[in-house]
């Protein structure tokens, strides 16, 4: 069985170009959604990849409709053809239930591969000719230890509140939770 996926990006857009797409391929069943590419959770795309059997295949009009990136679209995908579901692009004409789709498909997933370790190889050479110039990684420390005193005696006062203290100390509420877990009734505890 067939079955299609459409989506849209925006409340104005119109999905009819991909439905009639979609039926001219042969979906016996279509579920659509009006969401960002972004988001994760796509309460349609769930509802199709949870409907669909082994030996289905979802459709989508483009790539881009099912996946923002190569590599949430290759998880995908490697999901489906893991439960034995196959996954056809009609724009790119990709199609994984035929030889021609699945080595197309796989050169992506090549290319992705390559992406990633490039990317991790020239972050490993950044990072060591940052040491070599003795600077040191890491997201630098919010609150010094003389701040997180001053909140500590701060917070001491019930009139005082808390965001007001994280602004006097000049970091943001939730940076000043993370220091002091449990707020200031946290702060109570570790006093008595």
């Amino acid at each position: 069985m067939k079955v299609g996926y459409a989506r849209v990006s925006t409340q104005d857009q119109n999905p009819e170009l991909q439905i009639d797409a979609l039926q001219e391929a042969g979906c016996e069943k279509i579920f659509q959604e009006k969401a960002s590419g972004a988001q994760r959770d796509r309460p349609q795309l769930k509802a199709a990849l949870d409907y669909l059997r082994p030996g289905d295949v979802l459709v989508v009009w483009k790539l881009d409709r099912l996946a923002r990136s190569l590599k949430q679209l290759i998880e995908t995908v490697e999901s489906l053809e893991a439960k034995g579901i196959g996954f056809k692009s009609i724009t790119e004409s990709i199609d994984t239930t035929t030889p021609g789709g699945k080595l197309i498909f796989h050169i992506f997933g090549s290319l992705a591969e390559f992406e990633r370790s490039m990317i991790r190889e020239r972050t490993r050479a950044g990072l060591e000719a940052a040491r070599a110039r003795g600077r040191k990684g890491g997201r630098p420390r919010g609150l010094s230890d003389e701040d997180l005193t001053a909140a500590k005696a701060l917070l001491r006062d019930p009139e005082i509140t808390f965001e007001a203290v994280a602004k006097r100390v000049g970091v943001s509420a939730g940076t000043l939770y993370r220091y002091l877990p449990g707020g200031r009734g946290g702060l109570r505890r570790k006093l008595n």
